[in-house]
């Protein structure tokens, strides 16, 4: 069965408007990551993932440049992480991770957000206990043992380690993001991995139906149209679609 979590790969945007939002995003988080660990991707390995994530998705180079070239200057904009936590439609539990400039006007958008779709935003700490925070990687691969044996050898307090169909995935504390992919890549040479990210996975999953399904998806693609929303996680074990 394995742990759920989201795969980003998502489908390209088929709007340029919509294109547009994907690349201001990916260039905004390429800027703070840039600015608090370094523009060398090589030495600032939650950089590299980032970039190699929105070349994937087919970010522009000049894109990325133009977030590395703010980063490595003065001035510039000054974006901080905002995280908001809540309950959607069905009793879902909800986290909203933003990069803002403008910490009062984000949270009175993701509140209206939750607002509009009868769901309640909470304090920090309201629902982010109810999930493990890790750093999760991906990639084509069938030795389960020497992947467990380098991650150990390494220190990382491996969560899980899963192997299906010629893929493993890794599970690790979020902290021991950089530690982990350092490892991996030392023993297996460059990875191309299909996850590379860190990700809050909920420990029990919150399943939904009828009507709280279609107010959830519209939370969600509220929260999706927000320039500052960077990430959404959340606990909602939707309906299998039925073909």
């Amino acid at each position: 069965m394995g742990r759920a979590f989201q795969n980003r790969k998502e489908s390209m945007a088929k709007t340029a408007a919509a294109k547009t939002k994907v690349y201001s995003k990916y260039g905004r988080e390429i800027y703070v990551c840039a600015k608090a660990g370094g523009t060398d991707p090589n030495g600032n390995l939650a950089l590299r993932g980032l970039m190699e994530r929105a070349k994937k998705d087919q970010v522009p180079s000049h894109v990325i440049d133009k977030a590395l070239d703010k980063a490595s200057g003065a001035g510039g904009e000054d974006f901080s992480p905002a995280r908001y936590e809540g309950f959607g439609p069905g009793n879902v539990m909800v986290i909203v991770d933003c990069l803002t400039d403008n910490p009062n006007r984000t949270f009175g958008d993701v509140r209206g957000c939750f607002t509009k779709t009868k769901s309640k935003i909470g304090t920090p700490g309201t629902v982010s206990h109810m999930f493990d925070h890790c750093a999760i990687f991906s990639f084509a691969g069938s030795d389960e043992e020497a992947v467990l044996e380098a991650l150990m050898e390494a220190d990382v307090d491996v969560t899980d380690i899963e192997q299906e169909e010629e893929r493993i995935t890794v599970f690790a504390p979020h902290t021991d993001y950089a530690k982990a992919k350092q490892a991996l890549i030392d023993t297996f040479g460059e990875i191309d991995f299909d996850v590379d990210e860190i990700q809050f996975l909920p420990q029990t999953p919150t399943p939904i139906e009828g009507d709280d399904v279609v107010m959830f998806e519209k939370l969600l693609g509220m929260l999706e149209e927000l320039d500052d929303v960077q990430n959404v996680f959340h606990s909602a074990e939707l309906p299998e679609e039925t073909s």
